[in-house]
């Protein structure tokens, strides 16, 4: 999937601009006026940093799924038109507030924010930027916070993955799924069975990785997975679709099993059958990725900063499948609709924007 943005709040799109810092200019956005409208690039004025803020120098950002859906009202956050998209973005430190010592004038960071990453500057509170490890590039950084976070904290901190046991990852050739079979496969070494619904993508999450693959297209999710496993079943879900697949997938569950519910991109939410919890005792969770920022922000930090280790370490290795220009974003948000897309997106400067989404 692949769709441009300006600002904070769009799927897996990356930006890029030339530095110059302070106020009296103007640069270029991704802007939502109007729910359920296309996208609209406009001349922004540049604002001053408060002391605890910190302007970017944006070169890429992330085009997410929930882009999309918070440009049509659809998502838990409704921020206050018109708005930004972007959640997530890497670039360089064009200028700190005076209360900023984390980072300088400069530094390479990948930061989160609310909704204003499309663009190609943005102003954000320095507490939600990271520097980037040496030898990391910044378009791959850019692809850490949303699926990479969100794959580390289904699979350690929500499901306790541990070496050996096997996971079933639904819309694996989506940027979570991809991310999940990664660090499933290369960190903590289990066993991944990738659920994806056509061929292509099912041998994309084959070539990422996976040691098995199912296409839900072509029958029963269940019953492919009972071929592959036996009766016992897998350990760990991470679901990404909702619907008809989460169910087939919570009966694949074996004894104590975990199912984490990370999204609805098929757009049903099913109603989980308390008789199966019981008699496997299963376990049924969820994972809001934005709400760790905010309830418990130092294990955010924490796995972000595992991520960007990892990436260092060269253990993971983050899928980019294509990228748009800044002005391509309503492009890249049709490639993500469409589901065209695998992974993450990515342009190249100037003006160049990431994108990736859940695929079904």
């Amino acid at each position: 999937m692949a769709a441009v943005a300006w600002g904070r709040c769009f799927p897996r799109v990356w930006l890029r601009r030339r530095a110059g810092p302070g106020c009296g200019r103007h640069y270029r956005a991704a802007l939502c006026a109007e729910l359920k409208q296309p996208l609209a690039i406009e001349e922004v004025a540049s604002c001053p940093v408060r002391p605890h803020e910190v302007r970017v120098d944006v070169h890429f950002c992330g085009v997410n799924f929930a882009d999309i859906l918070v440009c049509r009202g659809q998502y838990q956050e409704k921020p206050q038109l018109p708005f930004t998209p972007g959640m997530e973005f890497s670039g360089t430190v064009l200028e700190t507030g005076t209360d900023v010592s984390t980072v300088k004038e400069g530094d390479r960071v990948i930061g989160v924010s609310g909704f204003n990453g499309m663009a190609e500057e943005c102003i954000i509170d320095h507490k939600t930027l990271w520097q980037i490890p040496e030898g990391v590039p910044l378009r791959e950084a850019a692809t850490l916070p949303v699926s990479y976070v969100t794959a580390i904290l289904a699979l350690e901190h929500r499901a306790c993955t541990r070496p050996g046991e096997t996971v079933l990852v639904t819309a694996a050739a989506g940027a979570t799924g991809l991310a999940v079979i990664d660090v499933a496969t290369n960190v903590l070494q289990a066993k991944v069975i990738a659920a994806a619904g056509s061929d292509e993508k099912c041998s994309l999450a084959m070539r990422k990785g996976a040691q098995s693959i199912v296409n839900y297209s072509q029958g029963s999710l269940k019953e492919a997975v009972r071929k592959l496993v036996g009766s016992d079943g897998v350990n760990v879900v991470i679901d990404a679709v909702g619907g008809d697949v989460f169910l087939e997938a919570l009966r694949s569950l074996a004894w104590e099993g975990r199912i984490v519910v990370v999204g609805f991109a098929g757009g049903t939410i099913a109603s989980v059958p308390a008789n199966l919890l019981l008699l496997k005792n299963v376990s049924a969770m969820g994972l809001y990725w934005g709400r760790y920022k905010e309830q418990n922000f130092p294990v955010f930090s924490r796995i972000l900063s595992s991520a960007l280790q990892y990436c260092q370490q060269g253990r993971i290795q983050p899928h980019i499948g294509a990228v748009f220009k800044l002005e391509e974003v309503n492009d890249a948000f049709l490639h993500v609709i469409q589901r065209k897309s695998m992974g993450k997106l990515r342009q190249r400067p100037q003006k160049i924007c990431y994108v990736a989404s859940e695929e079904k």
